[in-house]
Parts: structure tokens; C-alpha cells; sequence
């Protein structure tokens, strides 16, 4: 699922069929633009039946050219929807793999039963042991495995879930490798995850966004326009003696209204889902896609998302009257057991600095200190010897209960270290105080180049931290973000998102534990990580399967290249009208009014050649452009008045020229057919 499906002929057979099927009229009057032209082909359809019948074959044969090409017109537009929807399917049915109606054990009073995984429901409590399917969607309630999610997110590295914390939730169809884990079944049969997924990738809940649905009530504004001037030609016609068929009048409203952008409208809010997809991030609905793109406020947890979330060691400080190596020393023998990339870095720092290596375990008979939350310090005793590492007021308590004191020099060390925006952990040794480790939280290579990108495109990024104030400055100077909320509770993230929306703005954030819940509820765009609590996934509008924070950035940009797609086609939409403007008109009039053979610029071979021309030119740009609806406009870093003037100027201008030169090539192939 990482990757896009690619179309193949199986998937193009399958869009014609559907493109057929959607001719039903039930289906089209969702689409009024597309409506109107199909009413057109049955009118002229039927006027091609009426002439043949009664003889007038060169008028039945123009009739019938024209209604040719307007079931064509109709009939691409379905199939450029059918080709999205298709992309969709197809990755629905690879998801319908994973799913399996598996064995599962049921908890029944104290015992376990085997039971179908399809009868389970919500609040069922299930064992799951190594090699096992996890029946359903659940949180863990005890235990701690490694679970294989490739089915669903596609990533073969194997992951950790466990009970009470933020990596407690687990996903049907997943496989455990390891240990066993007892899960609460959290959905109902076919209110999976997956279900939703594959509902989702279909289409099937799909549903026009607000923009979505302002651009067709102005598309069709602009169709009940041209349907009444072109039905007041008629009468004006009759009045100033020019005969016009039916089937021209048509030919000219359906060229006038506009039905580029009509057929491709409803094919490019279902590609902007797929792109999303392709990402590994579940939309909830199509808004949320487009939220996405109209974001004024991007709020990113600092660990993970801007800095790499492990931070290391970089520098050994010395209490006064310490050595460095001294103190290297006493910090790689309390690091011996740390299996944290902190502990680890500790230990490899003091081996690069001063030659220092590894004790072996066995020969020390030492007796190691885990951290605890209670003392928030680690350590190591040798017989008498105590030596322990932690936080300052920690380290500072625990020397002061031996009668010392901590340093004045290194407390001035630590706000140091935390105003670089490092993290100081003390070492002591016995009531002494050895010095200062400084753990460097790296931001991330790039991070501060995208940053520049999201503000010159009006966004504002929002540091997120638990950190103090001083380490938060300092990290948010590095990476460049336009502000930041230090020492972050529950409560004040809802609090700075509230006061945000309050001001006008649109909000993105992410999350994954039970208490980001609030905050992705009220946020405009609230992307749960996968690997999150239930409690996340459900108060989000989307879902990254990969559970990687820095998503959220992607997630913006195809917002934005959603609607950057969708306003390059409307501007060339009503750009291309206005040649054929200059194919119809002179062709309908000319003969009544010879003069405006001068608006007939592209010099077209006679009026039916340039009426069927113009149609012919509607019905193949529609399919020229649906690769374009469906891959997306390029994605650029640029303001709303940038993106504006660009796609006047490309857009703007291609669509009036392009019209000239393809109106142009076609009435020179029906000359050289002989069908003009």
C-alpha cells in the first residue's frame, strides 16, 4: 500500500464499464454540468432518428456527429472518475486480503473458548500468543509483544504494544511474533479500522467538501446563464431570419457552459484521498483533505517530529576541582545498563573521549539502580561505592541527604546545557558532585528548510514541548518554527488551538495518546498516529499508519496540491471557452451577418466544420487532462497571491491558446476526411 496503484488494463476495463453505468440519469444529476450535456446527446440523439427517418440525411449526419461526441464528452468525464474511484477499489481489495475470519480465544469467565473472529464484539476480551492473527481492533489490557503490522501498514520492521500507555492500541489482522498480549475488543464486526479503510479507499463515504461544493454551485450559476442566453438565440434568430437547427444550440451551450472542470471536478477530490493514501494516511472523510490544505496553523511535537527523539551525549562538564576523564568514568559505569540511546551514547562518548571501555559486567559484581519516576536517577553500586546520574534537583536532593551541596558552578552548567537546548543530567559520586553530562536533542537535517517553505505559504508552525522554557527557546531558535508552547499540558494545548480558531485560523496537530484526544478533536485537522491509543485514533479526522509525526507536513502539502490542482483546471476551464467563443459564433451567424467572418481568426473551413470542431475539441481535453486530475498539479511552496498569478498566467493563458491551436487541428483532419 506504500505505493500508488498503478493503472493496468484490467483497471481501464473495469473504468469504461463503470463509466457506462454511470450514464444512469439518477447518477449524472449529481453532477448538473454533466446532466445538462447528457440531455443534450439524448436531445440530438434523437433529432439524428427524427431526420434519418424522414430522409434529410446530410442534416441526420451533422446531427449524428454531434451526438457522437457528446456521449463522448459525457462518457469521459464518467471515465476519468471511474479511473479514481479504480485506484481506490483496487487498493480496497489488497486491504480485503489482510482480512481473515480467523480463530480467536475468548475469554469466558476465568477460562479461554475458540471462536470465530467474525462473532466477537465490543468489550470481548481475547489471549493472543506468538504466530497468532489479532482478531480485532483492541487495546491492550496486560501484557507486552511484538506485533507484525505489514499487513496494514505496509513497514516489515515488527513493533512494540503493550498495556497502560500510548502504544497500547492494536489493529485486526495484524500478526504477534512474540509473547502474548490480552486485548479488549474496542469494534463491533464490521466497524473495524480495516473496514473503515476499505469503505473509505472505495469511495463510498466520499462526500463534497464545503469548497467542493461552492465550485459547483458557481459552475452551475454559470450553466443556467448560458442556457438562457443560448435559448434566447432562437426567437433572435427567427427575428433577423436566420435558421438555426436544435442540435447547433446545443452544440454552442455545451461548449459555452463550463464542462472541463464539471467532468474532472468529482475525479479530483477522490485522487487527492489516493495521493493521501499513498502516504500510508487514512482520511476520514474528503474535508479533512481539504482542511488540510487551507491549514493557517501547524502545531508539531518537538520529539520525533522536530528533533530525532533520542538525544545523545555530546559533552562531559566538570564539577570545579573534576577532571573530565573522572568524570567520563563514574558516568559510563552508571550507564553500563542503560539500554536507552542515551545510555548507550554515554558510553560510547567517555570510550571516544578518553579511551574509556566497557567493563564486563561479570567481574564488576556490581549492583545496578534502575530509573524509578520516584527518585528519577539511575546508578550503580560497587560494594560501598554509590555513583548515580539524573536530573539536578534529584541529583541535588540526594547529595544534600548526605550532608553536601550542589556547586553553584554546576547549577550554572545545567541552565547552560538547558538554554542550548540540551537536556543536563548530574553525576555524583558518593555525597560528591562529579559534573554535568549534556544530552543534545539533534533537530532534524531539512526540517528548518521546510519550515521556511510552510511560511511563505502563510503557515504558521507551533512548537510543542514538555520541556522548560529555556530548553524550548533554544530548540525552537534551531529549527526555525514561528513560535512554541513549552511545559505543554492537556489543557493548554486545547487552550492554544481554541484561541487560534477563535481568530479565524485553521489548526493541524497530531497525537497519539489518550490525552492528545481533546486536542485532535477540536483541531481542524487532527492526524492520530496508528500506533496510538484508541481513544486518539477516534477524536482525529485522519490516520497515519506509519505513526510518523513529521507526516503531518505531507499532509499539508497535498492538501494544498489538492486545491492548487482544482483552481489550475477551473482557470483553464472557463480560460478555453473563449475560443470557442470564436469557433461557434461566427460559424452560427456568418451568413446573416458576414462581417463576423473577421472574428473567425482560426480561418475554419465552414460553420459545421467549426461547430463539430469545437465539439469534438470539449469532449478529447477532458481526457487529455484526467492524467493531470489525477496525479496532481507540481506541489510548489508558494503564497495564495503567487499560486493566483501562476495559474493566470499558465493556466489562464494556455487555456485560451490551447483551444485555438487544437479547434484549429481538428477542422484541418475533418477537411482532410471530408467531413466537413
Amino acid at each position: 500500500m506504500k505505493k500508488l496503484v498503478d493503472f493496468d488494463k484490467a483497471m481501464v476495463a473495469s473504468a469504461i464499464k463503470e463509466a457506462l453505468r454511470k450514464l444512469d440519469p439518477r447518477v449524472q444529476f449529481r453532477n448538473p454540468v454533466m446532466f445538462i450535456v447528457l440531455v443534450g446527446s439524448v436531445i440530438t440523439t434523437g433529432l439524428f432518428i427524427r431526420d434519418f427517418g424522414n430522409g434529410d440525411l446530410q442534416t441526420a449526419w451533422f446531427e449524428l456527429e454531434i451526438a457522437f461526441w457528446l456521449w463522448f464528452t459525457v462518457l469521459f468525464a464518467n471515465f476519468a472518475e471511474a479511473l479514481a474511484e479504480g485506484k481506490g477499489k483496487a487498493q480496497a481489495q489488497a486491504l480485503r486480503k489482510t482480512k481473515q475470519d480467523t480463530l480467536a480465544k475468548k475469554f469466558y469467565k476465568d477460562k479461554t473458548e475458540t471462536v470465530q473472529a467474525s462473532s466477537l464484539k465490543k468489550g470481548d476480551v481475547v489471549l493472543v500468543e506468538p504466530g497468532d492473527i489479532i482478531p480485532g481492533d483492541g487495546e491492550v489490557i496486560e501484557g507486552v509483544a511484538s506485533v507484525d503490522e505489514s499487513a496494514v501498514t505496509g513497514e516489515s520492521a515488527p513493533v512494540i504494544r503493550e498495556s497502560g500507555g500510548d502504544r497500547s492500541s492494536v489493529t485486526g489482522g495484524t500478526k504477534l511474533l512474540s509473547d502474548w498480549l490480552k486485548i479488549r475488543i474496542t469494534a463491533n464486526p464490521g466497524e473495524t479500522f480495516l473496514d473503515r479503510m476499505i469503505n473509505l479507499v472505495e469511495g463510498a463515504k466520499r462526500q463534497k467538501t464545503p469548497n467542493e461544493i461552492a465550485l459547483t454551485i458557481l459552475l452551475v450559476g454559470l450553466t443556467i446563464v448560458f442556457l438562457i442566453a443560448v435559448v434566447t438565440i432562437e426567437p433572435f434568430a427567427m427575428y433577423s431570419s436566420i435558421t438555426i437547427s436544435v442540435s447547433v444550440l446545443i452544440a454552442l451551450l455545451v461548449c459555452l457552459i463550463p464542462t472541463t472542470i464539471g467532468g474532472l471536478l468529482s475525479a479530483i477530490g477522490i485522487a487527492g484521498m489516493n495521493r493521501l493514501l499513498q502516504h500510508n494516511v487514512l482520511a476520514m472523510s474528503g474535508r479533512a483533505v481539504e482542511a488540510a490544505g487551507d491549514i493557517d496553523v501547524l502545531l508539531l511535537d518537538k520529539t520525533g517530529t522536530i528533533t530525532l527523539g533520542n538525544r545523545m551525549a555530546a559533552e562531559f562538564i566538570p564539577a570545579p576541582g573534576v577532571t573530565a576523564e573522572a568524570l567520563a568514568d563514574a558516568a559510563q559505569l552508571s550507564s553500563l545498563s542503560d539500554e536507552t540511546p542515551e545510555g548507550r551514547s554515554i558510553v560510547v562518548l567517555a570510550k571516544k573521549l578518553f579511551n574509556i571501555r566497557e567493563r564486563a559486567l561479570e567481574n564488576l559484581q556490581a549492583t545496578f539502580i534502575p530509573f524509578s519516576a520516584q527518585t528519577r536517577m539511575s546508578g550503580i553500586n560497587l560494594g560501598e561505592t554509590k555513583i548515580r546520574k539524573g536530573s539536578m534537583d534529584a541529583v541535588k536532593k540526594y547529595v544534600e541527604e548526605q550532608g553536601s551541596i550542589l556547586p553553584s558552578q554546576v547549577q550554572a552548567d545545567c541552565e547552560y546545557v538547558s538554554k542550548n537546548g540540551g537536556t543536563p543530567l548530574v553525576v555524583a559520586k558518593q555525597e560528591k558532585i562529579l559534573g554535568t553530562i549534556y544530552l543534545k536533542d539533534v533537530v532534524k537535517g531539512g526540517i528548518k528548510e521546510r519550515f521556511m517553505e510552510l511560511r511563505r505559504m502563510g503557515i504558521k508552525t507551533v512548537m510543542i514541548t514538555g520541556d522548560n522554557p529555556l530548553t524550548a527557546t533554544a530548540i525552537a531558535a534551531e529549527a526555525g518554527v514561528d513560535d512554541f508552547l513549552a511545559e505543554a499540558t492537556p489543557e493548554a494545548k486545547l487552550a492554544l488551538i481554541r484561541d487560534y480558531q477563535e481568530k479565524g485560523m485553521l489548526v493541524a496537530m497530531t497525537g497519539d495518546g489518550t490525552n492528545d484526544a481533546p486536542a485532535l478533536a477540536q483541531a481542524d485537522v487532527g492526524v492520530a498516529m496508528n500506533s496510538g491509543t484508541q481513544a486518539a485514533k477516534e477524536a482525529g479526522n485522519m490516520v497515519d499508519l506509519d505513526s510518523n509525526p513529521t507526516k503531518l507536513i505531507e499532509v499539508v502539502e497535498i492538501g494544498k496540491q489538492l486545491l492548487m490542482t482544482r483552481g489550475s483546471l477551473t482557470t483553464f476551464s472557463i480560460a478555453n471557452d473563449v475560443a470557442k467563443y470564436f469557433a461557434i459564433l461566427p460559424a452560427m451567424f456568418m451568413s446573416a451577418y458576414p462581417a463576423l467572418n473577421t472574428l473567425n481568426i482560426m480561418q475554419l473551413a465552414t460553420p459545421k466544420s467549426a461547430i463539430l470542431s469545437a465539439v469534438i475539441f470539449n469532449a478529447l481535453i477532458i481526457i487529455a487532462l484526467i492524467p493531470l486530475a489525477l496525479r496532481g498539479v507540481k506541489y510548489e511552496p508558494l503564497g495564495a497571491d503567487s499560486i493566483l498569478r501562476k495559474n493566470l498566467l499558465l493556466y489562464g493563458v494556455g487555456g485560451i491558446l490551447v483551444p485555438f491551436i487544437g479547434i484549429k487541428a481538428i477542422d484541418m483532419i475533418l477537411v482532410a476526411l471530408g467531413l466537413n
